[in-house]
């Protein structure tokens, strides 16, 4: 019997089986990126960025292929599988571009010393753990910068993209990359732990659950290794008396819904002031009702259905346990009998803490609608979460807004009048239990290497 066997979630049929790698396998491949890594840690920053800019074009030669197996595999809409691979060229983009500047020496006139000088030197093999929700962007982002800063990589991907994980390591292979700076590897959750202690790996990053985080961010720590833990969150969309309700109203849709709902960063609970309360409720059911589920390959479907059929099930009992405690459906909420893993758009009212949509990540597509005092009522009610990822303020005045976003709300990203998955110029990352780390606008480059202080005496 297979270790693994990757189901299409749109149809609950069977795509293709894989075994785990043995333990000598694993090694041998840790071996080989360490050896790798001295290597290419040896390679100018400006070849490098060559090789980071031949990803990407190779990446683009794979866009159909690699977007229609992400759509088969977790049953997100092959539009956005095009998107997330466009969004991956650009990191590769972006990197290429900036990698350069970012990982220049820089120099410092200090009393009493001819110079220090301040060098940012790559550390070694560092290892990723990935989720299924976005397959391609999700290894790209920790990927690039830290092929770009001189490190190696190892990628861990989500069982149910197993297919993607492997072919993405196919799309790097055909780069100008050597082979062994990036490969895929196939094992279980014990392997993984002792992977983490392994004396040739030097860092751990892992994007998934809070509880993932916590048990990772324990194994890490155990052997003193640098991790940095991108998790989930229950992110807040601030709806203030002042705000444009037609752009409230379409970004709000739109933030919940995209990816069938399973982001990290999409909007989970609409915090909306008592003023416009009642219609945006009206406008965002109308909204959440229009949209139909459907085949992810058709480009009249809406959205697709949730990546497995455990996390559709998940989702139903969270939305019953929060209704069991109060909370009251304003539309959706109905499990879909047939094949597949399909879930309603969903809106939840009446929801307060020790519920489930108050307290908790929801993935997939169910809003929680929150109604707020005033400004100051809607920042506590944001602010009242264990998980601070990301957020937005809808408002015509922007000076506010901004001064807001940046002094009171408690979260690492926060969106103004729009919403976007993530920037390649951007930090990415999260406080409190959304973890630690950030990833991308230059921060990411720098999360793996050693910051190096060199101190030149003399005159």
């Amino acid at each position: 019997m297979a270790d693994i066997t990757t189901v299409n979630p749109a149809t609950g049929e069977n795509i293709e089986e894989y075994n785990y790698m043995s333990n000598d396998e694993v090694n041998q491949i840790v071996d080989a990126s360490h050896q790798a890594f001295l290597k290419w840690r040896k390679t100018s920053h400006e070849e490098r960025a060559k090789v980071i800019s031949s990803i990407g074009e190779t990446l683009m030669r794979h866009k159909e292929e690699l977007s229609r197996l992400m759509t088969k595999e977790r049953g997100k809409l092959y539009s956005q599988s095009l998107q997330e691979i466009d969004l991956c060229k650009a990191i590769c983009d972006y990197t290429a571009e900036k990698g350069v500047t970012a990982l220049a020496d820089d120099e410092r006139d200090i009393e009493n010393m001819k110079k220090g000088i301040v060098t940012y030197q790559p550390i070694g093999v560092i290892y990723g753990m990935q989720p299924w929700n976005f397959p391609a962007y999700q290894v790209f982002r920790y990927a690039i910068a830290n092929l770009m800063a001189g490190n190696s990589i190892l990628l861990k991907h989500a069982a149910n993209v197993t297919g993607s994980g492997l072919l993405i390591e196919k799309i790097f292979h055909e780069s100008d990359l050597p082979n062994d700076l990036f490969r895929t590897i196939l094992i279980d959750h014990d392997q993984s732990e002792i992977l983490i202690g392994h004396d040739k790996v030097r860092g751990v990053t892992l994007t998934g659950s809070d509880g993932a985080g916590s048990v990772v961010g324990q194994q890490a720590a155990k052997a003193i290794k640098k991790v940095v833990l991108e998790l989930g969150s229950n992110d807040a969309f601030i709806v203030l008396e002042d705000a444009d309700l037609d752009l409230a109203v379409e970004t709000c849709t739109q933030a919940r819904l995209i990816n069938n709902g399973e982001t990290c960063v999409a909007a989970k609970r609409f915090i909306v002031v008592d003023g416009v309360y009642d219609e945006f409720r009206q406008r965002i059911i109308d909204k959440f009702q229009s949209k139909q589920s459907g085949d992810p390959m058709d480009d009249s479907s809406d959205l697709g259905p949730l990546a497995r059929k455990d996390l559709q099930e998940k989702l139903h009992e969270q939305v019953e346990d929060s209704v069991k405690k109060g909370a009251t459906i304003a539309v959706g909420g109905e499990l879909p009998e047939g094949k597949g893993s399909f879930y309603p758009p969903t809106i939840l009212e009446n929801v307060k803490k020790g519920q489930p949509a108050y307290d908790d990540e929801l993935f997939g597509p169910v809003a929680s609608l929150i109604r707020a005092k005033d400004q100051e009522d809607a920042l506590r009610i944001a602010n009242d979460s264990r998980y601070g990822l990301g957020g937005a303020i809808f408002s015509k005045d922007e000076e506010k807004a901004i001064r807001l976003a940046s002094e009171q709300f408690d979260t690492g990203m926060v969106y103004i009048n729009g919403y976007g998955l993530a920037n390649p110029a951007l930090p990415f990352g999260g406080v409190k239990n959304s973890g630690y780390g950030r990833e991308h606008g230059g921060f990411g480059i720098k999360e793996f290497v050693n910051i190096k202080a060199v101190h030149v005496f003399g005159k």
